[in-house]
């Protein structure tokens, strides 16, 4: 096997060769390892890149491989971890120069099960200031670039993570989730990532924006995301919020299709804009469910969905408002896009949040009650193909100071209700760029939502397919 076909392999197939001895852990480490070297200086997907301690931990892996020892189901695995995210003796600067330098003193409870599974870290990636945004920049790193399109967005927040799985940077990578942050860089970048049911994997130190955020995995394929969300899912006590129940065995039980399931399809959501392509690449891949995996596959217009667009841009501000204290002294220094979100908050005042959170509560109620109907929901994962990350938005839509959402309006709603959504690859445009299709389940259907997608790779397969300029 050369090395690209290697750095590419899904971790499903390279932990069952570390295990039976035909692949070592240094041998793939060293490949991903030279791939980073060779390709990062164009894309930038990391805002923190370890190879001699992920050279050491392979080592060390291989040397449990030789003696026997009992390992873990990621064993010699290489991973990433998300730049929002506590690492141990590692830098953890939340694409921020107000966080220059952080270095926390221990692991989050996601990243030592990464490690204690076996996993080797190497490093971590790139993400927008706090974590604000769908657009690959940051004041911190720069930009990181779409790999089919260097010079194009890669998504956010979670952009070197999806970055770094599309170039081959290994197989596995940490994404985390607020308002669409593993689906849109996803998305943008021809790769796969779900955000699971809220409290499935621990969060901590817990994020002040009201049990919106969620972690989860970032692939190229859906079994992947099955192995890894494995290791890292379960309650914690260091997170109140997680859900009292342990992972199910995702990866053994992807085969279980779709047939006679009920799916809705929205392409919309009753008021989004979407982009021509994106709709046709998005309606094809519904059609699929029908025509190929035998469920039942209805269009609808979600009785919630206008409701979206006026919490979102209320909360959005509100929360990243926790900034505002040191806008004083850093703001010349700041992404120009939060500052100007954060001043957005400065006239609510907390009636205003009571009032709004009390709505929030009525349209999570109404997302519940819909998928009392419905097994699967469809939606394009985001409106639009990937375009520059210095822009707010397409060159052909209306700028704003800071309002991307106006092509994410797919994604935050299932952040507010907690539902496991997934994006996966559905087609390309006419120019080459990725386009994704959003699969929602119910709460704690997880591997519903896995099962559903993985029906839908195996009809029309997209893990072979690599960036043209890799």
């Amino acid at each position: 096997m050369d090395e690209a076909a290697l750095c590419y392999t899904p971790a499903v197939v390279l932990a069952r060769e570390i295990r039976s001895k035909r692949l070592s852990p240094l041998e793939l480490t060293e490949a991903v390892l030279r791939r980073i070297e060779a390709l990062n200086p164009k894309i930038n997907a990391f805002a923190a890149f370890l190879p001699e301690a992920a050279r050491d931990a392979a080592k060390a892996a291989e040397a449990k491989l030789a003696a026997g020892e009992p390992l873990g189901p990621l064993h010699g695995i290489p991973i990433t971890i998300k730049d929002l995210t506590w690492t141990a003796g590692i830098p953890t600067e939340y694409g921020s120069h107000l966080r220059a330098g952080f270095v926390p003193p221990e692991d989050a409870p996601l990243v030592a099960r990464l490690k204690a599974a076996g996993a080797i870290v190497l490093g971590k990636t790139t993400t927008p200031e706090f974590g604000w945004c769908g657009l690959s920049r940051s004041p911190r790193s720069g930009i990181t670039h779409n790999p089919w399109r260097l010079g194009l967005n890669a998504g956010g927040s979670s952009a070197g993570a999806a970055a770094a799985a599309a170039c081959g940077f290994g197989p596995l990578h940490h994404g985390s989730d607020g308002a669409g942050s593993i689906r849109m860089p996803a998305h943008f970048c021809g790769v796969a990532g779900l955000k699971p049911t809220y409290g499935r994997v621990p969060n901590w130190p817990l994020s002040n924006n009201d049990y919106t955020t969620h972690n989860g995995p970032i692939a190229r394929t859906v079994a992947d995301l099955a192995l890894m969300l494995e290791v890292m899912a379960g309650p914690h006590p260091w997170d109140h919020s997680s859900a009292e129940a342990p992972p199910l065995p995702y990866t053994a039980e992807l085969g279980r299709g779709v047939r006679n399931r009920r799916i809705a399809f929205s392409p919309d959501l009753g008021h989004a804009r979407v982009d021509p392509e994106v709709a046709e690449r998005v309606r094809q891949a519904a059609a699929v469910f029908a025509t190929d995996l035998g469920a039942h596959v209805e269009e609808v217009v979600p009785s919630w969905g206008a409701e979206g667009p006026e919490l979102i841009r209320f909360f959005w501000p509100a929360h990243l408002a926790i900034h505002a204290p040191q806008l004083a002294a850093w703001q010349t220094r700041m992404d120009p896009g939060l500052v100007a979100c954060i001043r957005a908050a400065e006239p609510f005042g907390l009636l205003d949040y009571l009032r709004m959170r009390e709505r929030k509560y009525h349209y999570i109620n109404a997302i519940s009650r819909f998928f009392e109907d419905w097994d699967f929901l469809l939606t394009p994962a985001v409106s639009v193909p990937a375009f520059p990350p210095e822009r707010i938005r397409p060159a052909d839509w209306p700028e704003h100071a800071w309002d991307w959402i106006a092509w994410a309006e797919f994604s935050y709603p299932f952040n507010f209700a907690g539902n496991p959504a997934i994006s996966v690859p559905c087609g390309w445009t006419r120019e080459g760029l990725p386009i994704g299709l959003q699969i929602v389940g119910r709460r704690f259907d997880d591997l519903g939502v896995l099962q559903a997608a993985a029906a839908f790779e195996a009809a029309r397969p997209w893990a072979d397919r690599r960036p043209p300029l890799l």
